[in-house]
């Protein structure tokens, strides 16, 4: 049986962050992710870093989080962060009694607010509508929620800690009111295994109530379900917001050379809700109109969905009314000692959640380390020589794209290229991912998928969505027998499904041409469903 101090369970920014966290402080660690990291709410969301400026009306605690996060974030997490700054935007004939309210709140809560000229926003953001009647600067940005919690992991691994991906808590055990371990189960083999500890750190998100049920304890946490649309290209350079009360579809947000919509809100039944619907859809670009007046005429990539796991410990709120600020609870109240799970909160703040959450564990392991977490960056910068040597390789920024996404195997890419220089050609010109780099996560022991690979580098998330990436990875990984758990046709299948997912909710115009193109590329020409075609006779 293995031996540990703490497990963490949950494998989005927010455990992500207390992993780090504990890790640093000298705490032996585990961490534990029913499928792969960053695959729940911390990749499913609009890719937005909070000025505050949305909350400050109405969550003054929750704003004044947001713009200190934020300026942490920028500086140790930077190359999960694009500055893009951004705009709170007033259309003409809506009213301005709360555009005055948002800007005392801005003042009160500490974020700054530099008003625009109308004139001068346009000139800046072109394809805005020029409906406009008031514009402020702020300080958000954009954020890569995948790069984010695998930036947290190998930090946390260079301090001991331990990641088990694909691992499910199936059972927590105790002995006399206290933790003394968990129950697991790995889910691609159905491997039963148990982890002993001394505390227990449930960051599940919307799946926090179901670990707490595992041990008859209640953690009242609302999924709240939310739709996002991604566009073929970037047609703001700042995300943009709706100056008004929060509510759908009021939030434009640059992600390299795309834009995402979003988005929604609604309770969900189940906290893997995550399918779009095409109505959905319809309503997200109805209530974005009034922003691009073009938009109906972009193309979108695909339409997706996470849950926010809102605390709601009483009716009263729910949805855009629930607070977005955090809670620890402590499950001794409950009857177990040495359980605590944490709910609420919003990516921007996972590191003081994170802070927050390994404070209160370690005061009760008695570990007197401080935080170092605020101060520390992720990763390290690439040493300038080797960027230099890396550019003879790449394409135009593709090598700071690559330092930035892989950080510290960076160097091993790098070094496989120059041994064989043909391990430079693109495998996904869209987001610029070279052959080295999909053999290099490949190779790793937590990579089991070709859904597992483009989560770490992007690879198949840009204008083809897999079509044309898909057929080469897949190449790359059995020339070289690197995921041989499954046959080729069956990682195949199931990258194109996870993409084909996104794309059903808009199959119209020019995407549903481009579907058309890959149902001919691997339905017809490469039979990848193996259908059996007789002649007549």
């Amino acid at each position: 049986m293995e031996k540990t101090t703490v497990v963490v369970i949950g494998g989005g920014a927010t455990g992500l962050g207390i992993f780090r966290d504990l890790s640093m402080r000298g705490v032996k660690t585990v961490l534990i992710e029913q499928c792969d990291l960053a695959h729940g709410t911390s990749s499913r969301f609009h890719g937005l870093l909070h000025s505050g400026g949305r909350y400050a009306v109405k969550d003054a605690a929750s704003a004044i989080e947001c713009i200190a996060e934020n300026r942490i974030l920028r500086s140790i997490a930077k190359q999960c962060v694009e500055e893009t700054e951004g705009f709170f935007v007033r259309l003409q004939g809506e009213d301005d009694a709360f555009e005055q309210q948002w800007v005392s709140a801005c003042q009160q809560t500490g974020i700054p607010t530099l008003p625009v000229t109308p004139q001068e926003a346009l000139r800046l953001e072109p394809q805005l509508t020029p409906r406009l009647a008031s514009v402020y600067r702020v300080p958000d940005g954009a954020i890569d929620g995948f790069r984010l919690c695998w930036q947290n992991a190998l930090s946390a691994q260079r301090y001991g800690g331990k990641v088990l991906t694909y691992t499910e808590v199936v059972g927590i055990e105790q002995v006399n009111g206290r933790v003394a371990g968990v129950k697991v189960r790995n889910t691609l083999t159905g491997q039963i295994d148990s982890i002993a500890c001394d505390f227990i750190v449930s960051a599940a998100g919307s799946w926090v109530n179901r670990i707490s049920e595992l041990v008859g304890i209640t953690v009242p946490v609302k999924p709240d379900r939310g739709t996002l649309v991604a566009f073929n290209h970037r047609f703001t350079s700042r995300v943009v917001n709706r100056l008004r009360p929060p509510a759908d579809g009021d939030i434009f947000v640059p992600h390299g050379s795309v834009t995402v919509l979003g988005t929604t809100s609604q309770p969900a039944e189940r906290p893997d809700d995550t399918v779009a619907t095409t109505a959905e859809v319809l309503k997200l670009l109805r209530i974005g109109q009034a922003l691009f007046e073009e938009l109906p005429r972009y193309r979108m990539l695909r339409a997706f969905a996470g849950t926010r796991p809102l605390y709601s410990p009483d009716s009263d709120g729910e949805g855009r009314e629930a607070s977005r600020n955090f809670t620890i609870i402590d499950h001794d109240k409950d009857g177990l000692a040495g359980f605590a799970s944490i709910v609420g909160g919003k990516l921007t703040t996972y590191r003081l959640m994170a802070e927050k959450m390994t404070d209160f564990v370690c005061r009760q392991l008695q570990v007197t380390a401080n935080c170092r977490t605020g101060f520390e960056a992720l990763i390290e910068d690439p040493p300038k020589q080797l960027l230099t040597q890396a550019r003879r390789y790449f394409p135009a920024y593709g090598a700071e794209l690559a330092a930035a996404r892989l950080g510290p195997k960076f160097t091993a890419v790098v070094d496989s290229i120059k041994e064989n220089s043909d391990r430079s050609q693109l495998v996904c010109e869209c987001e610029l991912v070279t052959l080295a780099e999909i053999e290099t996560i490949a190779a790793d022991p937590t990579t089991t998928s070709l859904n597992d690979i483009r989560r770490r580098t992007r690879m198949g998330m840009g204008t083809c969505q897999g079509t044309f990436c898909g057929l080469r990875s897949i190449g790359a990984v059995v020339s070289n027998n690197l995921l041989p758990e499954k046959d080729a046709t069956e990682h195949l299948k199931e990258y194109l499904e996870a993409r084909w997912s996104g794309i059903r909710p808009i199959l119209w115009g020019n995407q549903l041409r481009e579907a058309e193109l890959t149902m001919g590329i691997y339905a017809a020409t490469l039979n990848i469903d193996g259908a059996k075609y007789h002649e007549q006779e």
